[in-house]
């Protein structure tokens, strides 16, 4: 069967979007798709979140996950079989030691960015220039964390591996790109205040751990900001979870009544007691590019959204409407909260995060409402922050 959907372009002003080619089913599987390149953060790694190194995937049992996450090492899962992780299978890199979920995994790493950026010995020692490169980052960017500059090396290490380095810098500049003045904005909302400072220390932190002649625009100031804000703009959250991953197949178990509710019981309050230890920080996160997903435009009624029902990096784009052939396909960028709010509270919002104004069919018929944000009407409901967007991007 050909796609269900391609990119085509709108307007200079709205850049591309992603169209229907044919009808689509609500619940139907638009598509699913590899990311170009991706990322687990860093924080999230330092923390012991332990994800495969090339495609994510949890590497704890889900009971090792649930234990680490309450604090609780006696803790023990009920149904252990329904747990898919596979231990027997996982790989490490016989030079740096950084784990892989699969000897696939470890070999389309090599094969990708891994020789250029494996640290063999050198793993722990702080004076590698990718060490002093990740240690800088970490402290610019503390949880919740939206990008990785590690993103950013594994798209350099990739095109200097790459035999045609030609068609990989194509695949990149497909991803949607910003004028100076944006740029800064993006840049701005990633580094904060001190951004000019932390952008030239990256930068030369960055150079000197990557650079390649073949790619001395990337490492200038100006191509350096323009490759920072490519990824603050397109890039898409990622979280995995085994623990999630057991709870869905427990979902779907054929139990007598009282087991069910047993087992729903069970579940509820490891959740709520999970919270209470770690909050919201439940699943290994990181951040990918994907070149049709980065297509989708934003609608604050949207016909689909993305997950990660694989435990790995591999996008679902599902449909939650009937979409017809030749419909623009949505996803939205505000987490259900921030959907309910008033027209200029999401606009708010999305100039803030994404830089642009709204004008899906909802933002048009609410055109004529008041310009008082929803924190107005509703005196004390707390602006929303970051780390719920945040979570919205990387939800399972």
């Amino acid at each position: 069967a050909g796609a269900a959907a391609e990119a085509r372009f709108i307007s200079s002003a709205k850049g591309k979007g992603l169209f229907a080619t044919k009808n689509i089913r609500k619940g139907e599987t638009v598509f699913v798709e590899r990311p170009v390149v991706s990322s687990q953060f860093l924080w999230n790694a330092l923390y012991n979140y332990r994800a495969c190194d090339h495609c994510l995937r949890a590497l704890e049992t889900a009971e090792e996950n649930a234990q680490r996450l309450l604090g609780k090492s006696s803790l023990v899962l009920p149904h252990p079989e329904q747990c898919s992780i596979r231990k027997d299978l996982h790989q490490q890199c016989p030079r740096c030691q950084v784990t892989y979920c699969s000897a696939e995994c470890r070999q389309a790493a090599l094969e990708q960015y891994h020789q250029v950026l494996c640290l063999g010995p050198s793993r722990d020692d702080p004076t590698h220039p990718l060490n002093k490169l990740q240690e800088a980052w970490r402290n610019m960017h503390y949880p919740p964390e939206t990008s990785s500059i590690m993103l950013m090396a594994r798209m350099v290490a990739t095109i200097k591996q790459a035999k045609d380095k030609e068609w990989w810098i194509k695949a990149f500049s497909q991803f949607c790109s910003k004028t100076a003045n944006e740029e800064e904005e993006i840049v701005h909302k990633l580094l904060g205040d001190k951004f000019k400072g932390q952008l030239e220390l990256l930068r030369l932190l960055f150079t000197e751990a990557l650079y390649d002649e073949y790619l001395s625009r990337w490492f200038t100031p100006e191509g350096f900001r323009s490759l920072f804000a490519l990824v603050g703009t397109n890039g898409q959250g990622i979280g995995t979870s085994s623990l999630s991953q057991w709870v869905r197949a427990c979902d779907a178990l054929e139990l007598p009544l009282l087991q069910r509710e047993e087992l729903d019981a069970f579940i509820d309050q490891l959740y709520k007691d999970i919270e209470k230890e770690s909050g919201e920080f439940l699943n290994c996160e990181g951040s990918g590019l994907y070149v049709l997903q980065s297509c989708c435009n934003h609608s604050c009624i949207p016909n689909a959204e993305t997950s990660f029902p694989e435990n790995n990096f591999l996008l679902h784009l599902t449909a939650l409407e009937d979409i017809e052939a030749g419909e623009e396909i949505c996803i939205s960028y505000l987490d259900c909260c921030q959907r309910e709010r008033s027209r200029h509270s999401r606009n708010k919002i999305l100039r803030e995060n994404y830089l642009f104004t709204c004008s899906c069919p909802k933002c048009l018929a609410q055109a004529d409402d008041a310009d008082v944000t929803s924190d107005e009407e509703e005196e004390g409901e707390g602006e929303t922050d970051d780390a719920e967007l945040e979570d919205e991007m990387t939800d399972v």
